[in-house]
């Protein structure tokens, strides 16, 4: 499993942890603090979907005035860790 803890920034989540198959498939995604009701609906979504169709869908959504959202801030650490696994996996070949 490929994970990663991300440290958001602007929203009120501090962190977003992701948990992402080789297949792509994203198998867990956990909030820290946040909206909770928003941030629980966001990861039950995410939750057995394609990381890349995820991220494609939620990246750009702002909350109110401020210029990203939790949603957002899941798709930059799922975009992170897609590279993340891309690179580990060239270096295997």
């Amino acid at each position: 499993m490929n994970t990663i803890d991300y440290k958001t920034m602007g929203t009120c989540a501090s962190q977003v942890h992701v948990e992402i198959d080789d297949e792509g498939i994203i198998r867990d995604v956990r909030f820290t603090n946040g909206c909770s009701g928003n941030t629980q609906g966001v990861s039950r979504l995410a939750i057995g979907r394609p990381a890349t169709e995820v991220a494609d869908q939620i990246r750009g959504i702002k909350c109110g005035f401020k210029p990203t959202s939790c949603p957002d801030q899941l798709s930059i650490a799922i975009d992170k860790l897609l590279v993340k696994m891309r690179k580990e996996k060239a270096a295997e070949n």
